[in-house]
């Protein structure tokens, strides 16, 4: 374990988030872990002494897990601790958490590319009820009869907008149906901006924190258009077919902003939300996590709000829905000791199950999580993806999860990040380079080729 953990660190691989989940000490929640008597016998290993480490992903979910975290402790006497890793440090936090001796007992993988790196120290979740609580076994990672991962939450990302803004400068979602349509009016309000007092999108920040929305959210819409035209779902050398579109949605995103391209790389996430919250811009690219964050004390109310699709200029506009789907599985660290691997799977069990767990992963979180005890969320961004696919809208599916490494993500950031300060023909055949190339190159290096 420890030479793949070194291998890890040496060449910067993982792919690889974290959430958490909740485990009861008292019940026997999930099917226990084995462990081996002295006669070789496996018998059912027990919870009692053991304790849950939760290295969180999630910055903006991180009090809400802190509160569940505390509020399972007072009622089972299990020790879970939260760990929120700092924005865009996840990966090397975690590479450095599992060379400890207290590793998280929980950890996250973002789809098939990140298990391939992280299988080793995955328990088996075959045979625990956690597992058994999944609507559909579409949303487990599996090899064979092995269970490695299990999707815990579903999201949708988009753009978000502030309507009333959009309706000062004369439009409504109505009127954005198409890129067309978004570059029309993101342009016309630009154009108003000293009269309006607003920009039509808030900073496209380029720094850790916030560099993901477009290296790999915004990325993901090539990608996934690629991917239908050719029929596939994933790829060892990726084409660029879309990757003009990529270039003009970027160009729009950076040239009608709240700030100079060229000031990009120093721009934070929390830069981008706090212009969207002070009424600076109509725009703002994220996703259903940041639901809690601009609603509630005083900030925005569902009737200010709405998230549309991320039209590029590719594939059927008029039926295009939001991008949904799940980069967060729940992995089991197998290395653990056997107590703190049962009171884990008790602890994801409690959380998908109990009231007071499926109460506050739907409505602090706001989150839809695919097991059969969910409670409906009050997310206004996860009811208009239901009602865009109720309508016939279709979702744009997560494809990043095929991204063959963290560094061809970088490697796409930093270019686009010097595009952004110098638009340029070639600073933009730098992107395309590291896009396709650095693709072909990685994928190599990941699967040992």
């Amino acid at each position: 374990m420890k030479k793949k953990l070194l291998a890890l660190v040496l060449t910067g691989i993982l792919g690889v988030s974290l959430l958490s989940g909740c485990g009861s000490k008292e019940e026997s929640a999930s099917e226990p872990a084995a462990e081996k008597t002295e006669e070789g016998k496996e018998e059912a290993a027990s919870a009692e002494g053991g304790s849950v480490y939760y290295l969180n992903f999630k910055p903006e979910q991180d009090q809400q897990w802190q509160d569940l975290a505390k509020a399972y402790t007072e009622e089972t006497g299990v020790e879970v601790t939260v760990v929120t890793a700092a924005s865009g440090n996840y990966e090397t936090t975690l590479m450095s958490e599992m060379g400890k001796s207290g590793a998280p007992t929980l950890f996250q993988v973002n789809g098939p590319v990140g298990l391939a790196n992280w299988k080793d120290y995955c328990y088996d979740l075959s045979g625990s009820d956690v597992y058994g609580e999944l609507t559909s076994d579409g949303f487990a990672l599996k090899e064979g009869d092995a269970v490695y991962g299990i999707a815990y939450v579903i999201e949708s990302y988009g753009i978000i907008v502030n309507k009333t803004l959009l309706a000062e400068a004369g439009y409504s979602i109505d009127d954005i149906k198409s890129f067309d349509d978004l570059k029309k009016v993101a342009e016309d309000i630009t154009a108003r901006s000293s009269e309006l007092g607003f920009a039509a999108f808030s900073s496209a920040g380029m720094d850790g924190s916030s560099d993901w929305r477009f290296k790999t959210h915004l990325a993901n819409l090539p990608i996934y258009f690629e991917y239908q035209e050719d029929g596939i779902g994933a790829t060892d050398a990726i084409k660029g077919s879309y990757l003009d579109n990529y270039r003009n949605i970027w160009d729009l995103y950076i040239n009608n902003s709240t700030c100079d391209p060229a000031e990009l790389s120093a721009k934070t996430g929390d830069d981008s939300r706090n212009e969207f919250l002070a009424g600076e811009a109509v725009f703002f690219q994220n996703g259903s996590w940041e639901y809690g964050n601009l609603t509630g004390d005083g900030k925005f109310t569902d009737d200010d709000l709405a998230m549309i699709p991320i039209y590029i200029g590719a594939g059927d506009e008029a039926n295009q829905g939001l991008c949904t789907g799940t980069e967060n599985y729940w992995c089991v660290n197998g290395t653990a000791d056997e107590a703190d691997i049962q009171a884990t799977l008790d602890f994801m069990y409690w959380c998908v199950t109990s009231e007071e767990g499926t109460s506050a992963m739907a409505n602090d979180m706001g989150f839809v999580i695919p097991f059969k005890n969910a409670v409906e969320s009050p997310n206004l961004f996860v009811k208009q993806d239901a009602e865009m696919t109720a309508a016939g809208k279709n979702p744009v599916s997560w494809n990043f999860t095929t991204m063959p490494s963290e560094e061809w993500k970088n490697g796409v950031g930093s270019a686009l990040t010097a595009y952004a300060a110098d638009q340029t023909d070639a600073n933009w055949d730098a992107v395309v380079a590291a896009f396709v190339d650095g693709w072909a190159t990685e994928y190599q290096l990941a699967n040992g080729n």
